[in-house]
């Protein structure tokens, strides 16, 4: 299930988003992954420059993002 769902150009892509912990560190990262709905299924995983030491709290902060910066961040990583 998609947490969001944003548009780029004439594409619709699934956002959903994760928690990355690595090893010997005490934070968590916030990870999206973008699939696309339309022709030709690209997806992809990417780190997002948001961190805490508290999943629940990564993941408020997440909730606070607009779609219209998770389209330029999405952006970013197409071109």
């Amino acid at each position: 299930m998609a947490w969001r769902v944003v548009e780029h150009g004439d594409r619709r892509w699934s956002v959903t988003i994760a928690a990355e912990r690595r090893a010997n560190s005490a934070v968590w990262n916030l990870v999206f992954s973008f699939r696309c709905t339309s022709t030709g299924r690209q997806s992809f995983w990417v780190t997002y420059p948001l961190s805490s030491a508290s999943k629940a709290a990564l993941f408020a902060q997440a909730e606070q993002l607009s779609n219209d910066t998770l389209t330029a961040f999405l952006s970013q990583h197409l071109d």
